[in-house]
């Protein structure tokens, strides 16, 4: 498994190196690194300049891309993915979110994503609606836009039942 925090959680005493390189470090079982595709992630994330740097000295965008690379540089069969766009700002985000997508479909790995953004959610291929525990609506490969409004009604039906003084 990977994983990719909202709040990055990269250690700050630890070189963007050192933390891409962590999961492996932690490991209970040493497998041999694919250092082919750990390069490959370093330059497609645009990290090759960066990975002597601490976390502090990173913009938000390049601390998540290194999040990014240390979720997938084991090549987990699964990712799973909490708000990994909530702390950028709309073309980093997105352009985070194409490069996740991709890299994902190239390791042959699975992302679960937990998103209130429309836009991130759109990238899935299946979407999940969950409010108070259950789920409400299910979604194929969708736009953004029903997504949006698939969003939207939930929270006026949320609004709605809380002025009404109703519990769900």
């Amino acid at each position: 498994m990977g994983f990719i925090f909202q709040a990055f959680n990269l250690l700050p005493g630890l070189t963007a190196i050192e933390n891409i390189r962590l999961p492996e470090t932690l490991g209970r079982q040493r497998r041999a690194t694919d250092e082919a595709w750990v390069q490959q992630l370093i330059d497609r994330l645009g990290l090759a300049a960066l990975l002597e740097r601490r976390p502090h000295e990173l913009s938000g965008g390049q601390q998540q891309r290194v999040a990014i690379a240390r979720a997938l540089a084991h090549r987990p069969a699964v990712v799973f993915a909490d708000e990994p766009t909530g702390n950028l700002d709309l073309a980093t985000g997105g352009e985070v979110l194409r490069l996740l997508t991709e890299l994902a479909h190239e390791s042959g790995c699975g992302i679960i994503m937990v998103t209130h953004d429309p836009r991130a959610a759109s990238a899935a291929d299946r979407v999940l609606s969950i409010r108070d525990g259950h789920l409400v609506a299910e979604l194929g490969r969708s736009s953004a836009a029903e997504i949006s409004a698939l969003m939207l009604a939930d929270a006026i039906d949320a609004d709605s039942a809380a002025i009404a003084g109703g519990d769900r």
